[in-house]
């Protein structure tokens, strides 16, 4: 016998009408669109140096068919690039001269690892994978991190500051001014998303953080949901820009579940732009920040605050530079 439960269960599955963040209405939200099958594989990156990150995720690809290997060697090459200065261990130090790095990696099956605040490690996307694969946690933070690297092989670096680095910091330490501003010259973050032709989805995050922060300060990219967040089942998504704004919002969780109700990844990026703004309104002429999104059906969408925001985009056709839109124009 049908029960009136299902029979209005059913009702509903007929003409669409279930509640917000059901499989079911995503699914026929997507097909009202019309969607059609997007670019598969496809690798997404903030900023310009996301160009040269995703030509070597798309070869690890290629070589591996691990998309988790991509996109985790695919940030490895701005990690080592010595004219990144917010990105790895050339990057700009906090208040007391030191540089701290964050990184997380993310699989599709929710397996993910990150590290904060850690020091002296030139890969720390890498050491975020080891926690994730050869530890029981998700996170591990500053000198632990840095003993965990030392028990895994990985060579410890140096504690020097790159010369460009350097001359900044003492430039800074004449007034010592701390207003922790991200805007268009101030580049952070290399965060990437990637879907493989099977559909599977992964995703890294890694930054020296904001220039000149407080000693411990540690930003949105190693938190799980905030500056990164991969499901299988949906899609991907990452963030750039004021690290504490996207922490508040949970911002790429929350981009990741608005795909989940049915929105593009376009959409998705502007909803979640727009609640972060709600939320920082007294001042959010001082804040940049942007999200990048892909689907499983290969579509990509991104979004900032501001204008200067732009995110590299590799399929089989092209490797291009796009600037995203923005808010406030």
């Amino acid at each position: 016998m049908t029960t009136r439960r299902k029979f209005i269960k059913q009702s509903l599955l007929s003409t669409g009408l279930l509640i917000p963040g059901s499989t079911a209405l995503a699914e026929n939200k997507l097909r009202g669109r019309g969607v059609k099958t997007g670019n598969k594989p496809l690798f997404v990156s903030t900023w310009d140096h996301g160009l040269a990150a995703n030509e070597k995720a798309w070869t690890m690809l290629s070589e591996t068919g691990s998309i988790l290997d991509a996109v985790e060697e695919g940030v490895k090459v701005t990690e080592a690039d010595l004219s990144s200065r917010t990105v790895g261990i050339y990057g700009y130090p906090d208040r007391e001269g030191i540089v701290t790095l964050d990184a997380s990696i993310m699989s599709g099956t929710g397996d993910c690892g990150s590290v904060c605040f850690v020091r002296q490690v030139k890969h720390p996307i890498t050491l975020a994978r080891k926690v994730m694969e050869n530890t029981p946690h998700v996170m591990l933070a500053g000198e632990g991190a840095r003993q965990f690297a030392i028990s895994e092989g990985m060579p410890i670096e140096e504690e020097t500051l790159h010369p460009e680095s350097e001359k900044e910091y003492l430039k800074w330490l004449e007034e010592q001014e701390y207003r922790p501003i991200i805007n268009i010259e101030n580049h952070d973050t290399i965060g990437m998303v990637g879907l493989d032709a099977n559909g599977n989805l992964a995703g890294s995050c890694t930054t020296s953080g904001l220039a000149f922060k407080m000693h411990g300060r540690v930003g949105d990219s190693p938190i799980i949901g905030a500056g990164l967040y991969v499901d299988n089942e949906v899609g991907a998504a990452t963030a750039t820009g004021m690290g504490e704004t996207i922490i508040k919002v949970c911002g790429s969780f929350l981009v990741v579940e608005l795909m989940r109700q049915g929105r593009s990844p376009q959409e998705a990026c502007e909803e979640a732009v727009n609640r972060l703004i709600r939320k920082n309104q007294e001042n959010i002429e001082d804040i940049q920040a942007g999200f990048i999104a892909i689907n499983k059906e290969g579509e990509h969408g991104a979004y900032a605050v501001h204008p200067g925001f732009n995110f590299s985009v590799r399929h089989d056709k092209a490797n291009d530079l796009i600037d995203s839109k923005s808010e406030f124009q």
